[in-house]
Formats: structure tokens, C-alpha cells, sequence
């Protein structure tokens, strides 16, 4: 299953110096992931995907939020940093699932 879509990044910021950098996962393209995902899904809910944007491609793990209804995407400070992203930036965003 792939997914391609475009979205703000976004803070998670856990009142720690470290912040984490997100994208959330159209609601409709969520429902169909868990609906796939199925039993594969790992500890907090998480499914392996394999992500591209822009240039770069990485594996990790989509993590369901239940406020925002949907599933979100960690994006790492090298990716943000190699395709000139911050957040409040909108990227477009490809997202297949891995098993």
C-alpha cells in the first residue's frame, strides 16, 4: 500500500530540550492503513513504512494519535535538514507500507 500526500510539519514537543518533528497522515489514508495493518501493528500501535520526500528515503514507523484521529510520521532532523525543511514547512510526502 502507498500513500502520497502533501502536509505540515509540526512539533511534538514533550517539555524536554529535544523536540520531535511530525507530519500527520490524512485521516481517510489512516483508516485505511489500520484497516490493513491489521495485527502487524508493533508496540504503541506503530507500522513499518518506508517514506520519501523529496530526495530522501528512510524506514521508521507511523504512530497512531487518537486527538488528531489519524496516523503521524516522525521526520528526522537529517531529512528535515537535507531537503531544507522546518517546521510549518508543507512537504510532500510518500508513505508505503513495509509488512
Amino acid at each position: 500500500m502507498v500513500i502520497a500526500f502533501d502536509a505540515e510539519l509540526w512539533f511534538w514537543d514533550a517539555r524536554r530540550a529535544d523536540t520531535w518533528t511530525f507530519v500527520s497522515l490524512p485521516v481517510e489514508a489512516s483508516e485505511e492503513i489500520h484497516e490493513v495493518a491489521g495485527g502487524a501493528r508493533r508496540g504503541f500501535g506503530a507500522v513499518r513504512v518506508q517514506v520519501t520526500i523529496g530526495g530522501s528515503k528512510w524506514r521508521t514507523s507511523i504512530f497512531p494519535d487518537a486527538a488528531k484521529g489519524c496516523y503521524v510520521l516522525p521526520v528526522k532532523r537529517a531529512v528535515r535538514k537535507a531537503e531544507a525543511l522546518e517546521p510549518g514547512d508543507v512537504a510532500t510526502v510518500t508513505v508505503e507500507l513495509v509488512d
